[in-house]
């Protein structure tokens, strides 16, 4: 049996045949997505031309230590693809994302792309989603507010995250809460309401988004559903 680190190399190998050549494609953050920029690093050093659009400064960060080329979303008109990972799938390919606090330009990235390709593990497969805190990214100078306004839209408990004992803040400066649902019937709905409550930039929901998803399991294999 795999352990979790080999599984996502797996991935990694998986997903980076699926880089065109000569393209500009949106890079995801998180811990799958470093054994792909190393793959992807690999077919560089070997003659591969491609480039990213970061959807964090720490997959930039990554991708510099590996020669690869970053650019500006602003820079780009529409993106062939997003390869990113997630906190929660269910059935439908309703998405959970922003345990790694990138939700934002996640999203934005995800939303400039014709395809976006999910990769992850069996364990963040779910029958349905809310078990995952869903992270939620606010204005700082507002958080209390809307910290009561999602536990009125129906959140047990909306936790401000921290990192060395302060608010943890995202690469576009803003705080996030993490809400704590049990479970979410409909996430189409919860992701609207959410958005009206002044102070919220974006939610960690990801609505009809993802094309296609790509499963690594322990026992070696590859599920692309």
């Amino acid at each position: 049996m795999l352990t979790p680190a080999q599984i996502k190399k797996n991935l990694g190998k998986y997903a980076a045949d699926m880089v065109p050549a000569n393209s500009i494609i949106g890079m995801g953050t998180g811990s799958t997505v470093y054994w792909l920029i190393q793959e992807l690093a690999v077919r560089v050093r070997n003659g591969l031309s491609m480039r990213i659009v970061p959807t964090s400064v720490e997959t930039k960060k990554l991708a510099a230590e590996a020669g690869i080329s970053s650019i500006a979303l602003n820079e780009v008109d529409l993106l062939p693809l997003t390869i990113d990972g997630a906190d929660e799938i269910d059935g439908q390919f309703q998405l959970v994302k922003g345990g790694g606090g990138a939700l934002l330009q996640e999203k934005m990235v995800a939303a400039a792309s014709e395809k976006l390709i999910i990769i992850a593990d069996e364990s963040k497969l779910v029958k349905q989603l809310g078990h995952f805190p869903l992270p939620v990214e606010v204005i700082p100078g507002g958080w209390k507010q809307v910290q009561k306004k999602t536990i009125s839209a129906g959140c047990k408990k909306a936790a401000l995250r921290n990192a060395a004992n302060q608010p943890f803040v995202t690469d576009n400066g803003h705080y996030i809460l993490d809400c704590y649902f049990d479970k979410i019937d409909d996430a189409a709905s919860l992701n609207m309401t959410l958005h009206l409550i002044p102070g919220v930039v974006e939610t960690g929901l990801f609505i009809n988004m993802a094309n296609t998803v790509i499963i690594g399991r322990s026992d070696g294999t590859i599920d692309v559903m």
